[in-house]
């Protein structure tokens, strides 16, 4: 068997794929009533953008492990692979993925095919630079609705980033796709009862097991329901993002406040038996803030 089929599928049975995201506020999911609890479920990740620290990276990696997560998000390409080694080796913090660095402006759904090849350039770097620090997902925006008709663009974009497919499966990483305000695979001008068809349709179309999507809850509570998304996603899902939002403020909120229906997003992660990462994906700041974001997390998600 390839050794990096043996890891993926290791890396599958014990980590299996990650996350879950949602919110409500935090009255309503306290400690004292934890329905669908995930706890022994999840495995607490941030971006490192929120580690607000002015400190050296390995001191950073410690202030997140104090503040209770279980691993760091880095950013590639710009990633120093030799840096964030030492600070693994001397936090023992885990790097658990990384964020694709350039995606929002050199995007793969781009109609310049100059543009298109660099950004398959950056993603095989991601997914390299990844591999070399022990992590096992690239997080990818695969485009944007303004660069043509959905028509076009979809096609578009799987075509070029089918092209880094085979060096993902040959590294063991994931391409985990993120849904976000791109105007792509829903509508962006819609209500709140649309549904995760068209991303399952997108991830679908790649055939492989080695892309997926890095669902964010808080990104789309505002056009559907959050529980189905993940419901219809299910095995797709490898890893998700967390953040809060509110419909009735119309803005994106810390994690635990605002009006998601968390509760129905933990019953559907029970549903879908999932294990893996959590990404907070909030403003961060100093220890005690990141301390204060762990906490958030535990308490929505009944830890």
């Amino acid at each position: 068997m390839p050794q990096a089929l043996s890891n993926r599928r290791h890396f599958l049975k014990s980590t299996i794929a990650l996350g879950a995201s949602g919110l409500l506020s935090r009255n309503a999911f306290s400690q004292a009533n934890p329905a669908y609890s995930l706890k022994g479920r999840l495995y607490k990740t941030l971006k490192i953008n929120m580690i607000r620290i002015e400190a050296p990276l390995t001191q950073r990696f410690l202030a997140a492990k104090a503040a209770g997560f279980m691993g760091v998000e880095m950013n590639s390409p710009g990633m120093d692979v030799a840096e964030t080694r030492y600070a693994i080796a001397e936090s023992g913090l885990p790097v658990d993925g990384t964020v694709c660095s350039t995606h929002w402006k050199i995007r793969h759904s781009s109609p310049d095919a100059s543009v298109r090849a660099q950004a398959l350039e950056d993603l095989k770097t991601a997914l390299r630079d990844t591999h070399a620090v022990g992590g096992h997902t690239v997080l990818l925006v695969v485009g944007k609705g303004e660069d043509g008709p959905e028509s076009e663009i979809w096609p578009r974009s799987i075509e070029n980033i089918r092209k880094a497919v085979p060096l993902a499966a040959e590294l063991g990483v994931s391409i985990v796709i993120e849904n976000v305000w791109n105007q792509f695979l829903y509508n962006h001008d819609g209500d709140s009862n649309q549904n995760a068809d068209a991303f399952a349709k997108y991830v679908d179309e790649f055939q492989s097991p080695w892309v997926g999507m890095q669902f964010d809850i808080g990104n789309h509570w505002k056009y559907g329901s959050m529980g189905d998304w993940i419901r219809t996603l299910g095995k797709r899902i490898i890893k998700l993002d967390v953040k809060g939002y509110s419909r009735a403020e119309g803005k994106f909120m810390q994690i635990g406040d605002g009006d998601i229906d968390f509760k129905d997003v933990r019953k559907a992660l029970l549903e879908i038996n999932y294990h893996g990462w959590v990404a907070a994906e909030v403003k961060g700041g100093d220890l005690n803030e990141l301390k204060t974001i762990s906490a958030q997390m535990d308490r929505v998600f009944a830890l």
